[in-house]
């Protein structure tokens, strides 16, 4: 999640134009198989999570403890997610733009197939802060993505819309990737996209479970899951217009998404339905050196990965 407001770099972009990001269509992609029978999602396994974050993990260790815009970790991350993306069947696109100076990439990824004038978009931002490798902020979300994309393709699933994912670059300077994406699609592109759906920082150590309330369909959607496994909500307050969500619903896309938690304290009350400790961060290492894979709760990226599977399928069907 970025900085707010106050402590937000300055981001200039000069734009690299991709046509199947500047239309929002796909050229030969598989015809629709015949659809409407619906699916249960399936459990996505945490463990293929947690194995993606060690990757990432490993990728910032590897290239000066970070995975920033314009850094070799970045790059490195997105060539990560596009190999298993690829190997998986989905069409894969890798967005240019330059901020800061520096070259950024988004990667965005169709699984062939669905109506692709109703697109259910997931995303999620793939870079860190300069201070540390950014597991939770935003690996979690990133991790949660993928997995759930992998999903969709073992399971065969044949939606009736068409599903996208994206993984933006430079939201930490400010949304400044997936702004890019939304102001590259013409009105009628950005009209055809359904919903999306955004995961920033949802393994957080300390938890709060936090449902984005931008869309009231896509929001009963997350509730209903949570409410199914009996674990309360809060309305996310904490990052709001402050992730990749935000340039979408600017243009007018119904928006949704989680979220655990970051530098806010947790109340006693808070700490009495979730657990943890109240009085202290939902993520003590946010944006910091410590936001490592040893900063994450198993338990909030399980549920949160599950409920992003749950969400996909039922507003895909």
């Amino acid at each position: 999640m970025k900085l707010p407001l106050s402590g937000r770099a300055t981001a200039t972009t000069v734009v690299a134009a991709i046509t199947l990001l500047a239309t929002g269509s796909i050229a030969g992609a598989a015809p629709a198989p015949e659809s409407g029978t619906l699916a249960a999602a399936p459990d996505v396994p945490v463990a293929n999570v947690k194995a993606h974050l060690a990757q990432l993990q490993s990728i910032a260790t590897a290239n000066g403890g970070n995975r920033a815009h314009g850094r070799t970790g970045y790059k490195a991350s997105l060539d990560y997610v596009k190999a298993k993306l690829d190997a998986a069947g989905y069409t894969t696109t890798i967005q240019q733009f330059t901020s800061s100076g520096r070259t950024g990439y988004n990667l965005v990824a169709d699984w062939p197939g669905g109506d692709t004038n109703q697109v259910l978009m997931s995303g999620s931002h793939l870079d860190s802060v300069t201070a540390g490798a950014g597991i939770n902020d935003n690996g979690s979300g990133s991790a949660a993505v993928l997995e759930t994309a992998l999903a969709v393709a073992r399971a065969g699933y044949h939606p009736t819309k068409h599903l996208r994912f994206g993984w933006w670059g430079a939201e930490e300077l400010g949304m400044v990737g997936s702004r890019y994406y939304v102001n590259n699609l013409s009105s009628a592109n950005r009209a055809r996209i359904s919903g999306y759906l955004n995961f920033d920082m949802i393994g957080s150590p300390n938890p709060g479970y936090f449902v984005y309330d931008d869309d009231p369909a896509i929001e009963k959607t997350f509730k209903d899951y949570f409410a199914g496994i009996g674990v309360p909500t809060e309305i996310e307050t904490e990052g709001d217009g402050r992730s990749d969500h935000a340039p979408f619903k600017n243009a007018g896309v119904p928006v949704g998404g989680l979220f655990s938690g970051a530098d806010y304290i947790k109340t006693a009350a808070q700490a009495a339905k979730w657990g943890g400790t109240a009085g202290r961060a939902f993520d003590r290492c946010y944006h910091s050196s410590c936001d490592t894979t040893a900063n994450i709760d198993d338990t909030a990226l399980d549920r949160n990965a599950d409920a992003l599977a749950y969400a996909v399928w039922a507003l895909s069907s």
